[in-house]
């Protein structure tokens, strides 16, 4: 299991590691597969979100995009389209949609997965809703309400 402090290190690590190689002109723009950047929009950052969420939504809930998501989430859609591993437990557990906020389907449609807050010392509220048609949704309120998450 992984602990929510090593993997928000990991995550500041990496992007400072950016950062670095941006300001002194290592980065380029040429490589062949850049992947989708963390937490911010970048050159066919889209096009790289593809993979991450559908490009349109699934059903009427309020829409948001891979970029405005935070950070940590942008590395939980990372971890479901990679298939893992996931920092805790739960992450993969089937969601029960008990309240009713999502779209009607049959038990075992939607797995949920942890969202890591800084600073928190457990899983916090935040989480990405999957479901089996790959559609993505965030809630960052332990599931009192939901976005839609869309690639573009």
């Amino acid at each position: 299991m992984w602990d929510a402090a090593v993997v928000t290190m990991r995550i500041r690590l990496a992007a400072a590691l950016v950062g670095l190689l941006a300001l002194t002109g290592c980065a380029t723009s040429t490589v062949s597969d850049p992947g989708p950047a963390v937490g911010g929009a970048g050159v066919g950052a889209n096009a790289a979100y593809a993979s991450l969420a559908p490009a349109q939504p699934t059903s009427d809930l309020p829409t948001m995009t891979v970029e405005q998501l935070p950070p940590e989430g942008v590395e939980t859609l990372e971890l479901i389209a990679d298939g893992g591993p996931y920092p805790y437990d739960k992450d993969g557990a089937t969601f029960g949609n008990r309240e009713g906020i999502l779209p009607p389907q049959p038990p075992g449609f939607y797995s949920e997965y942890t969202v890591v807050t800084p600073g928190e010392n457990d899983r916090g509220a935040r989480r990405i809703v999957g479901g089996d048609d790959g559609a993505r949704f965030y809630t960052a309120d332990h599931y009192s309400s939901f976005r839609e998450v869309v690639s573009s």
